[in-house]
């Protein structure tokens, strides 16, 4: 994200995000079976990038339980894998605001939490308690440091037991594809800005609560057979739109590509072709059903 420090605008409640979001078409919708996440992989591919202007990366994340340690290293290779038991899973990504130091410290805290996130019976309420504490840490950071603003976004999906869990705050992305049609499934908290001029946040993590109270955006949605969930940072959706996000992943699902790695190499690169202004980062997150072996099926039986 560029150097500037966010002017906090009137937000939207919370409550309102939720339940507009949580009626939100067929992407997160009841119609949709609930999956149960024991029969499915997780295909993912993490990359993060200081782009071609940018001396230091603000961007952290959080990818299988990793992330930048070390707020002078920058990933520019693709992470990926895919998950090889059940159990829940994090991924998220942060964009530090507040000067170059500041903005890696303030993405560094929030990577650092959500390391931390431990995901049980109530997903949202475990997020929803995510961001209470990285806000207060990153806060206590600033204000043990004498640093007058420092922040950063976050974007952060939970593939937990039964359905999948959302939460943002700030302009960091997620993008739901169905393999038809990409919906961006987050909500940008901006405030209102001159014609033409990008918005300044009217949301982040870091806000004191003296000042104002957060109020990040949650949604709920469903396990659904060879899903793409993306997510990213400004600096890929300020370079690249979203009919050209949408063309690279119908290529891949069109031509049969299981590789989410190659994909993500190709949405960073097209961001750096386009001219790469600020740090890029993304995960990208395919569902696939597992073939169910005689102890499986015995599980889901007596699970019920």
């Amino acid at each position: 994200m560029n150097k500037r420090t966010s002017r906090r605008g009137n937000a939207i409640p919370a409550i309102f995000y939720s339940l507009m979001k949580l009626s939100y078409g067929k992407v997160f919708c009841d119609h949709l079976k609930k999956g149960d996440q024991l029969n499915y992989e997780i295909h993912y591919s993490c990359c993060s990038h200081v782009g071609k202007r940018r001396t230091e990366n603000q961007d952290n994340f959080l990818c299988d339980g990793k992330y930048l340690g070390d707020i002078k290293d920058t990933v520019e290779f693709s992470m990926n894998g895919c998950t090889d038991r059940a159990q829940s899973y994090v991924f998220g990504i942060f964009d530090g605001m507040g000067g170059e130091e500041n903005g890696e410290l303030a993405s560094l805290i929030a990577a650092r939490c959500a390391a931390e996130i431990k995901i049980g019976p109530c997903p949202i309420e475990d997020l929803q308690q995510y961001c209470n504490t990285a806000n207060e840490e990153i806060c206590r950071y600033a204000d043990d440091n004498d640093i007058g603003s420092m922040g950063t976004t976050a974007v952060i999906i939970a593939f937990a037991e039964n359905e999948i869990d959302l939460c943002n705050i700030g302009d960091s992305k997620a993008f739901h594809f169905d393999g038809e049609k990409l919906e961006q499934i987050s909500v940008d908290h901006y405030a209102a800005t001159i014609y033409g001029k990008k918005p300044p946040l009217s949301q982040n993590l870091g806000i004191p609560s003296t000042e104002m109270m957060i109020e990040p955006h949650y949604a709920r949605g469903y396990y659904h057979d060879g899903d793409i969930y993306l997510l990213c940072s400004d600096g890929l959706t300020d370079m690249v739109s979203i009919e050209e996000i949408a063309m690279i992943l119908t290529e891949t699902v069109a031509g049969g590509i299981t590789d989410v790695n190659k994909t993500t190499e190709n949405l960073l690169q097209k961001a750096l072709d386009n001219g790469g202004k600020d740090n890029i980062t993304i995960i990208l997150c395919r569902l696939k059903k597992r073939r169910r072996g005689l102890f499986d099926k015995i599980l889901h039986i007596l699970r019920g």
